[in-house]
């Protein structure tokens, strides 16, 4: 905690628990990576974390770069000059990884309460969506990006911003349709369209540019993998040297 400058375990906490949410969405395990420990200070017992390589490879990447420590963390794993640079990923890709299971988790839970809505023809529902926030239908805009493979998930595709535009919409969407207590199919399709509109006129005004110019960015299966290789070549360098196996 301290050496990435950190003054409260409350605020570091929060990329300790990213960085878990990350390992998780992985399949790798938790415990081998995050052991919560004791130590003293100033003669006070207080509660902290032992942290695996690959774990604080993590928690960097999940950290305040506005701490200086942070910053130089992520600067040490971005040259790592052993095995695992081959895999190491940027600080948006470690991010967009979480973000993603995030949508996934948020799509699952307002296709819940569209179905308690009434919502009948969730695929209609879900486009009313996409045509607020990019102005045309989700197939017009798996062309106008350049997704080759339509069977994929334009969301697999998108950069750190662009996932978090869409994973506001979605917790909004579901907030407004539980909050007015929408009913009917129609009813529900105008309340995503109006909230996916509201996103857009947010993410033109802060930057100008329109969401459906944002330009992909690499596989999100690519990323994960890239990830998981590099927790297995982190793992190595634990090792204390000379011990095999």
């Amino acid at each position: 905690m301290d050496m990435l400058g950190y003054e409260t375990m409350q605020s570091f906490e929060h990329a300790i628990n990213r960085a878990i949410g990350t390992c998780t969405t992985l399949g790798i395990p938790v415990l081998e990576n995050f052991e919560q420990c004791a130590r003293e200070v100033n003669g006070e017992t207080v509660s902290d974390y032992k942290l695996s390589r690959f774990a604080c490879y993590l928690v960097a990447m999940n950290g305040d770069v506005r701490k200086g420590p942070v910053a130089q963390a992520q600067a040490y794993f971005a040259t790592l000059a052993q095995a695992a640079q081959e895999y190491i990923q940027s600080v948006q890709d470690v991010e967009r990884v979480q973000i993603r299971e995030d949508v996934s988790d948020r799509e699952r839970s307002l296709s819940s309460t569209a179905k308690r809505a009434g919502v009948s023809e969730y695929g209609f529902f879900q486009n009313a969506g996409y045509r607020g926030m990019y102005n045309v239908d989700l197939g017009k805009l798996k062309e106008m990006k350049g997704l080759r493979d339509r069977s994929r998930s334009l969301l697999d595709f998108m950069g750190k911003r662009e996932l978090a535009g869409n994973l506001f919409r979605l917790t909004e969407t579901e907030a407004r349709l539980k909050q007015e207590k929408i009913q009917g199919q129609r009813p529900a399709e105008n309340v995503a369209f109006q909230v996916g509109r509201k996103v857009r006129n947010i993410m033109i005004d802060n930057t100008g540019t329109r969401p459906e110019l944002l330009p992909l960015t690499g596989d999100i299966k690519d990323v994960r993998k890239g990830l998981k290789h590099t927790a297995k070549e982190l793992k190595k360098l634990d090792k204390p040297k000379g011990k095999k196996g």
